[in-house]
């Protein structure tokens, strides 16, 4: 795969220039590991394009942990127990979920990445909410978002969200007092 964008998201390009070279570095050798052509496996069920081949989301993230995992990337899970101080009422069926969890996919001296192949809702939760919990819980200083471009969407399952849309909507929204520095890299397949 090829690195088509990038965007600096709360300077998140300069602080990961300057803190963590090797690692990007790596992340680039990563991205270009993945041979997204081997990964066009999935045959749509969708109304609008029975039949055609499309690249399936769930290789390419294991084909992201394949090439991240030897590097010593490792994902880190943190368990969530979740309050029931503020129901309104103590009735026995409002029980809080039980093994509920929040996930980063690497994390590496304090510079988490994320690969996201999804729905935009997830690319946005990424960058202005996962990224900041694990920051103020002390995984992360830094974090690293690779998503897709447009061009590499128009071969994936319809929903999936890219690249140019997530930074429109990141230029539109503006930095928040704690979002944390994010670089985001679009990618293509070769």
């Amino acid at each position: 795969m090829i690195i088509a964008g990038r965007y600096s998201f709360n300077q998140g390009a300069d602080l990961v220039n300057e803190r963590y070279p090797k690692l990007l570095a790596e992340i680039e050798e990563v991205i270009g590991r993945v041979k997204a052509a081997d990964l066009k496996t999935k045959v749509s069920k969708e109304k609008t394009m029975p039949g055609t081949m499309l690249f399936d989301p769930r290789a390419l993230n294991r084909e992201f942990k394949e090439h991240f995992a030897p590097l010593g990337w490792k994902s880190v899970r943190v368990m969530c127990d979740y309050s029931t101080e503020f129901y309104v009422s103590d009735e026995p069926a409002r029980k809080p979920a039980k093994g509920a969890f929040r996930e980063m996919d690497f994390i590496k001296e304090k510079l988490g990445v994320e690969v996201q192949f999804g729905k935009y809702a997830f690319m946005v939760y990424n960058v202005c909410a996962k990224m900041t919990i694990f920051h103020n819980l002390g995984y992360i200083d830094t974090g690293v978002e690779i998503v897709p471009v447009k061009s590499f969407v128009e071969d994936m399952s319809s929903g999936v969200s890219y690249f140019e849309q997530f930074v429109w909507d990141l230029e539109h929204r503006g930095v928040a007092n704690i979002d944390i520095p994010v670089l985001i890299l679009g990618i293509d397949h070769e």
